[in-house]
């Protein structure tokens, strides 16, 4: 089989929907009929491009978005099977990609409430109304993705936020519906499963805030030919 990155990130999203997991560098050197010296360069580049995050002592995937491969306070699942998604945006990023009815599980602010969120038929349905709250200024996103995505939670009020925010010494961010996301995310990670993904670049990720409205300083970026 070919070896590029949208190839590479291709068959890890395909395996990670299918068995819950991310494929093993060994694993990896088999499909591809490469040397896992080659595969852990590609997983490195592929991390450099910024789409995944490799364990740092091991080179193993750790994060492709929208899923972790680690516990987190968010819980995904289908009739497919289950995961974990990174935040609230990556959850439903999940549901956006899997195209089918979808559970997400998580607590509010990650802390004591429960609540559920249920996506049928592509609608959104909540017992209550939610927010998300993104502290991280997107340009930022990518200093320290694992700890960008951990403090992206949901709320019940911006009040909530208000309280969490000085509780824990998190600057306060900007604050979305959580049906805004999910349109959103349905447009971010839309083409994920594309056998020829490729990363929004900035231009085109800009394009995208501004379409659902996401104009608060936290998703400014800057004009450069970086992809986000």
């Amino acid at each position: 089989m070919e070896l590029s990155l949208s190839r590479i990130h291709h068959i890890i999203l395909k395996d990670i929907i299918q068995n819950g997991y991310s494929p093993s560098i060994l694993s990896l050197s088999t499909v591809f009929q490469r040397s896992q010296e080659e595969i852990i360069q590609y997983l490195k580049d592929l991390q450099e491009y910024h789409g995944v995050v490799l364990h740092p002592k091991t080179s193993e995937v750790w994060i492709v978005h929208p899923f972790a491969l680690s516990p987190t306070n968010f819980w995904v699942e289908s009739s497919r099977g289950q995961w974990w998604g990174n935040c609230a945006w990556c959850s439903l990023g999940i549901a956006a990609l899997l195209k089918e009815d979808t559970t997400i599980t998580t607590t509010l602010g990650g802390e004591f409430k429960q609540i559920k969120i249920h996506i049928k038929d592509g609608q959104l349905i909540t017992n209550e109304c939610l927010l998300i709250h993104f502290p991280i200024p997107m340009r930022h996103a990518w200093d320290n993705v694992v700890y960008t995505c951990s403090v992206m939670q949901m709320f019940t009020s911006e009040i909530e936020v208000d309280i969490w925010c000085q509780r824990h010494q998190i600057a306060k961010g900007d604050i979305q519906p959580i049906e805004n996301i999910w349109k959103f995310a349905q447009k971010w990670y839309g083409n994920h499963l594309n056998e020829n993904w490729t990363k929004w670049t900035n231009e085109q990720a800009k394009s995208i805030f501004e379409e659902f409205h996401l104009t608060h300083d936290v998703w400014t970026i800057p004009q450069t030919s970086s992809r986000f």
